[in-house]
């Protein structure tokens, strides 16, 4: 930690658990912070643990996070002399950089034009060619329904068909038939502009079976860049992040130093700075093609904070202060120690298509212990709002190897309880307690393939019954008699404990 502060004040420009979590970082550092807030989050948690507040209005993501205007004024009216984004909302809009830098504050990200030489896909692609790394044979810019559907037809079924402007894996669609082009590429540019005002398309051919292989990068102002290695984030449902690990477990030392370099090189090439993260798609013959770079700090950085040993939000702040890494990080071995596995906590309905949910939180309980990080934006009694991204928090475990990890994040979203809205907690635990996840036999179409670790059993209990449970345990103990109702109640010794009764979680609350 330096022995000032790289900044005063820094605000927030997001919420929920990125929020938070970048809040603590500040903390750490002895930085002020300041949350906004849309009037749906008036009592969101990321409010709840700023310094300072002020409120955007409005309910939608356009009218609050997403108003540029607003945002900046929020900024100059507390104070603040940087603004962090988070990921999403306007964290990779090079428009909004340019006004925070207009505006006489610091933008913790890189810089405007690093953003927009890499911000597309097609952008994107066309740097990584030049700066000598291999990308997927396909196009780079979009010449309309016709051309495309030409190229797909000239690099060979399966193809992808992909928003140049997007990520999430919004836009995308894998094309078995080549008479299903036409309506894929259609189908694409509709949603594409809908999430990103931009309905233009690009396609590749499909890399299949692949896995998805990304590398943490960190640049500074003084043209030094440095991998902080890969993380493995081959576990998707509609082509969106479901488990994410640090370190892979089928990257040799060789490729990870070839996969770094090639970030490397990409990152110098544009004058990058700050954190980014470079995706690839690594086939079964260790060959990997550039994906896209993403200009921000990822969901899934924790995973690499467990196993480096560095805090990237402190590295951020430090960076766009004007740290240097070669200070920032001397001394530090950054060789991978250990494994990490991240899991995205959503409220959504697997069982169900993945419908999204909202409502009121009866009941929080996450999990806590050795090797257990929980990044959480909820709390007991806060009413998930309709308006946003799904994910609630982020199970993060660690463990000194890749097996003892997959038993400590079973036996964690076992002690996970959230209820009154639906979760996909029971999905994860499928996922990770299956052999082919525990063998790392993983890959970009697992889930897809499996469509049974998403269906889950009819005789689950709902909420009500669970929550039944959870009471009458706590009760059981408070009375200190024994209980007919669970035999999770007469474990003795333990302030939180789980069993399974009748193949289902039961929480024993805290005394």
């Amino acid at each position: 930690m330096a022995d000032q502060p790289p900044f005063q004040r820094v605000l927030v420009a997001n919420r929920g658990e990125i929020a938070v979590r970048v809040m603590r970082g500040l903390r750490e550092l002895g930085i002020e912070s300041v949350a906004v807030h849309s009037d749906a989050d008036a009592k969101c948690a990321h409010v709840l643990a700023a310094d300072h507040v002020v409120a955007l209005g409005g309910n939608t993501a356009a009218e609050s996070y997403l108003d540029i205007d607003k945002v900046i004024a929020a900024a100059k009216s507390t104070g603040a002399q940087a603004i962090h984004p988070g990921y999403g909302f306007l964290s990779e809009n090079s428009a909004f950089v340019r006004a925070v830098d207009e505006a006489g504050l610091t933008f913790v990200g890189p810089n405007a034009d690093a953003m927009d030489r890499l911000g597309g896909k097609k952008a994107a692609r066309e740097e990584a060619v030049a700066a000598g790394v291999q990308v997927i044979p396909g196009t780079e810019q979009d010449l309309g329904d016709e051309q495309l559907i030409e190229v797909a037809k000239e690099i060979g079924m399966p193809v992808m068909v992909k928003a140049s402007a997007g990520g999430g894996g919004r836009g995308m669609r894998r094309v078995e038939r080549e008479q299903d082009l036409a309506e894929a590429i259609a189908a694409g540019r509709r949603e594409a502009k809908e999430s990103f005002g931009d309905d233009r398309m690009i396609v590749e051919r499909a890399v299949f079976p692949a896995r998805h292989i990304e590398i943490q990068f960190l640049a500074d102002k003084h043209g030094h860049v440095v991998s902080l290695h890969e993380r493995e984030c081959s576990v998707q449902r509609r082509h969106q992040k479901v488990l994410e690990e640090a370190p892979s477990a089928v990257i040799s030392e060789d490729l990870r130093q070839r996969m770094g370099d090639a970030a490397i090189a990409l990152a110098k090439r544009v004058g990058y700075d700050n954190a980014g993260t470079c995706e690839f798609l690594l086939d079964g013959n260790d060959d990997f093609y550039f994906l896209e770079v993403n200009t921000r700090l990822q969901v899934e950085h924790p995973v690499t904070e467990l196993v480096t040993g560095v805090d990237l939000v402190h590295l951020q702040l430090q960076i766009a202060a004007g740290g240097k890494l070669e200070e920032l990080l001397a001394g530090r071995d950054l060789t991978p120690r250990g494994h990490a596995i991240e899991a995205r906590i959503c409220a959504e309905s697997p069982e169900q298509g993945y419908i999204p949910a909202a409502g009121v939180l009866e009941l929080v309980c996450e999990a806590c212990g050795p090797g257990i990080r929980v990044d959480s934006g909820v709390y007991t009694g806060w009413v998930v709002p309709p308006f946003y991204d799904s994910m609630l928090a982020k199970l993060i475990v660690w463990a000194p190897d890749r097996a003892t990890a997959c038993e400590r994040l079973s036996l964690a979203l076992r002690d996970t309880v959230y209820l009154g809205i639906p979760t996909n907690v029971d999905f994860l635990r499928r996922i990770v307690d299956d052999e082919a996840f525990q063998t790392a036999a993983i890959s970009t179409d697992m889930l897809s393939n499996r469509p049974e670790l998403a269906a889950g059993t009819p005789e689950e209990p709902d909420d009500h019954a669970l929550a039944s449970a959870v009471l009458c345990q706590a009760l059981a103990r408070q009375s200190g008699g024994d209980s007919s109702t669970s035999s999770a109640a007469s474990t003795q010794g333990s302030t939180a404990v789980w069993q399974d009764l009748n193949g289902f979680r039961l929480f024993e609350v805290t005394r």
